[in-house]
């Protein structure tokens, strides 16, 4: 069956992990992408494999690179020198979709603005992922995820109460600004799809992880109170905590949000007491007494794994979780179940399993059907096949080294 975005060309010239995460979704799906990357300003994921430098091919063995990049093509063009622009701005002309995440000045200084673009093919999607936004006195500011995280708030209302500010462990922002991208991308090709319209699609990644602390926003503009860090708690229900279970540092998350929930974690714990006891009578009582509720929920936690105490927990109908690591991740039963992982073979970096796309489509599944590119793997498909170039313009780039099959290794020595 086709693919849903099947006969889509999206162009991605984005690096690390926000704009590549995503463009690797549309290729999930169906669009054939295409990764841009200069023989000398290639992908910085390329270099963070901490494969030794001797290893040959060593920059395509990167897993943080071949993660994010499965199921796109590679090609290697440098846009700073003339020849280079005038290659993307014929591979703009056949393509639906182009994807940047530089700076807010680099494509106006390359001259591939969205209105150049656009002059060669009006139908087309232009979308910048700048860190701060094209605009604003913030604009030129460089942005990762790990500071994108903090200046969106919600570092400031992570963490524990009287602690410091807390970041995930991961750079939050990246991950939830490809996600938007998607997004960003179905919406602006239904659009063109209806009316002939191209558009240019701005998706600022620190405007999109405000919105998920919107509810902080909201009690400050209209409360002018500021919520202070909690850590596992509910600012209004209880129990609702991490608790310690049996086992080297395993934990099981128990929320109950009503006293139906509440009730059944009684039966489950075997304490018919607990209800009629004026501590834990109402949700207001217990949240009150939240410090004596959570010894009592603790002590029955200890006694049992964590697995055990969701199970249980689960068929008396409390919401619970086992606190996962990644080992036990990959060998959840509930994800093996449902094929959330995929044995995936890369011909330099060999064969390890990974997540498949994350949404399940009845008619149009998505899958991985291909590996990550190795540097510059499609020059050749796309100079020759796609824009029809000669054998003495294709050699040309080459020559000038606008082109080339391997990168330059001094950038990332």
């Amino acid at each position: 069956m086709s693919a849903p975005l099947a006969g889509l060309r999206v162009i991605d010239l984005t690096m690390v992990w926000a704009g590549p995460f995503g463009a690797r979704m549309l290729g999930d799906y169906g669009a054939e992408v295409i990764k841009v990357e200069s023989p000398r300003q290639w992908d910085l994921l390329r270099g963070l494999g901490l494969i030794p430098r001797t290893t040959p091919r060593w920059y395509n063995m990167s897993a943080y690179f071949n993660h994010n990049n499965r199921d796109k093509y590679g090609l290697a063009l440098d846009l700073s020198q003339p020849e280079g622009r005038e290659v993307l701005l014929k591979l703009c002309a056949v393509s639906d979709v182009i994807i940047e995440n530089f700076r807010a000045d680099v494509m106006d200084n390359l001259r591939l603005t969205y209105e150049d673009v656009r002059a060669v093919n009006p139908e087309i999607i232009y979308v910048s992922m700048p860190g701060h936004g094209k605009t604003g006195p913030e604009k030129d500011f460089v942005a990762y995820g790990s500071n994108v995280e903090q200046l969106a708030g919600l570092v400031s209302v992570s963490g524990y109460e009287g602690g410091e500010p807390m970041k995930t462990g991961l750079s939050y922002g990246d991950p939830m600004a490809g996600t938007a991208l998607v997004g960003a991308v179905a919406a602006a090709v239904r659009h063109r799809n209806r009316t002939g319209e191209g558009m240019y699609v701005e998706v600022a990644q620190r405007e999109n992880l405000t919105a998920f602390v919107g509810e902080y926003l909201v009690d400050y503009s209209m409360n002018h109170e500021l919520r202070p860090p909690i850590g596992n708690r509910h600012p209004h229900m209880a129990p609702h905590n991490r608790y310690l279970s049996a086992g080297d540092d395993r934990h099981v998350v128990i929320a109950c949000e009503d006293d139906g929930q509440f009730a059944a974690l009684c039966r489950a714990m075997d304490r018919p007491d607990l209800p009629q006891d004026e501590r834990f009578a109402t949700n207001a009582a217990r949240k009150a007494n939240e410090d004596a509720l959570d010894e009592i929920v603790a002590a029955w936690t200890a006694q049992r794994g964590h697995y055990e105490a969701m199970y249980i927990l689960q068929r008396f109908g409390v919401p619970a979780g086992a606190v996962l690591t990644i080992p036990e991740e990959m060998a959840d039963p509930q994800l093996r179940h449902r094929g959330a992982w995929v044995e995936h073979t890369h011909p330099d970096a060999g064969t390890w399993e990974m997540e498949s796309p994350p949404w399940l489509l009845s008619r149009t599944p998505g899958h991985i059907r291909l590996p990550a590119p190795g540097f510059g793997q499609h020059n050749s498909y796309v100079l020759r096949d796609l824009l029809k170039l000669d054998e003495t313009a294709v050699a040309r780039l080459y020559e000038l080294g606008v082109t080339a099959d391997v990168p330059d290794e001094t950038l990332h020595a």
